[in-house]
């Protein structure tokens, strides 16, 4: 999911998908003007990317134009085609094929014809990377197409939202409004030992959420050497605190791998109130936000017996000392609790009992989840 000035737009058609449409444009183009030498002429702005990727595609010889004429404000196609820019060759007897971007209601291509027609051209021919069929209004032939699409705003390897979207490698649809209050991002709270991994995998599997938890996502970054990883190394290596926004950074990254998320559960993270307002700067950028907070609450005497016997099997020294425990709860309680306030002031904080059995535990927080 990407935002561009005031609207939301969510992955639609991948690189791999354009490349293989443009080199199937170019190949048809190049058999049918097999012992020609074509000039084509791009329309400005949003052909230049389908047009470079076309020309490295197209092997017999060509020449190239273009003309820049505008139809669209914001969102909305305009009924009014204005020619801005002209050619600046003499095109009679030549052969032109037209190079749009996309093709929707056909209004510019009325225009081009007949600019084309005043030219003299021996042929007129109109390749389009999109094509529009619910929206096309005209009865001129398109004659190359790249991918047909529905009805639907796009951005993106040429096209732009008022400017902006132009530059980018894959193409995005208009989100669906309603799809960001559907949304259910959750943070999951609880002392070591409250049961948050367990809990947290029934709960993203129930409610089709993705799963982020902080340490996984450290571990991943660290044993793959990633960039964030090598930054955060250096000043572990240094005995020091790895910064928010390196964190923030990492869990950033994670939820631009999944744009078509239906919500995420954060495990882990927040861990303190500077965190927490990064998180909330975050999700607003892409007009989100946390849903609720819920902590799995327990006696820390329960908590301390509990890790005890995780410590038997898990092989984990500081599930193995009650004094290395016991100074967990304390920096829980220093730097975490006070998220308590934090979160309830905006009235999204929801206690669960985390005694009982698995079952019981993932049953109250559903209660909790259902009511959201």
């Amino acid at each position: 999911m990407i935002q561009l000035h005031d609207k939301h737009f969510e992955a639609f058609i991948s690189e791999k998908e354009l490349d293989y449409a443009v080199q199937n444009v170019a190949k048809q183009i190049q058999d049918d003007f097999y012992e020609e030498v074509p000039v084509f002429v791009g329309v400005l702005n949003g052909s230049f990317m389908f047009l470079s990727d076309l020309m490295k595609n197209y092997q017999r010889n060509c020449e190239v134009e273009f003309v820049k004429l505008a139809s669209y404000e914001g969102t909305q196609s305009t009924e009014n085609v204005k020619q801005l820019i002209g050619l600046n060759q003499d095109l009679k007897g030549k052969h032109v094929v037209v190079v749009e971007d996309i093709v929707d209601t056909g209004n510019t291509l009325e225009e081009l014809k007949r600019i084309f027609k005043e030219k003299g051209v021996k042929s007129f021919k109109i390749a389009t990377l999109f094509f529009k069929p619910e929206a096309y209004k005209k009865d001129i032939k398109v004659d190359y197409v790249g991918i047909r699409i529905p009805n639907k705003f796009i951005v993106g390897f040429g096209l732009d939202y008022d400017g902006l979207g132009r530059n980018l490698k894959q193409v995005y649809q208009l989100a669906n409004p309603n799809t960001k209050e559907d949304m259910i991002n959750i943070v999951l709270f609880g002392k070591p030992g409250a049961g948050k991994g367990t809990q947290a995998e029934f709960l993203k599997e129930k409610y089709n959420l993705v799963h982020l938890s902080t340490g996984d996502i450290f571990r991943y970054n660290m044993k793959n050497d990633t960039e964030l990883g090598k930054l955060a190394k250096t000043y572990i290596d240094r005995g020091d605190l790895v910064p928010d926004e390196v964190t923030i950074k990492m869990l950033q990254d994670e939820v631009e791998k999944n744009p078509n998320a239906k919500g995420f559960l954060f495990d882990g993270f927040p861990r303190t109130i500077p965190q927490a307002d990064a998180l909330d700067k975050f999700l607003e950028t892409k007009n989100w936000k946390v849903t609720a907070t819920v902590a799995l609450e327990a006696d820390d005497e329960v908590l301390v017996q509990r890790l005890l016997e995780r410590g038997k099997t898990s092989g984990r020294a500081d599930d193995q000392d009650v004094e290395k425990i016991r100074n967990r709860y304390v920096e829980y309680n220093e730097k975490t609790a006070p998220l308590i306030d934090f979160y309830k002031a905006q009235n999204k904080f929801y206690s669960v009992n985390g005694i009982g059995s698995i079952a019981e535990v993932t049953e109250r927080l559903s209660l909790v989840i259902d009511k959201l």
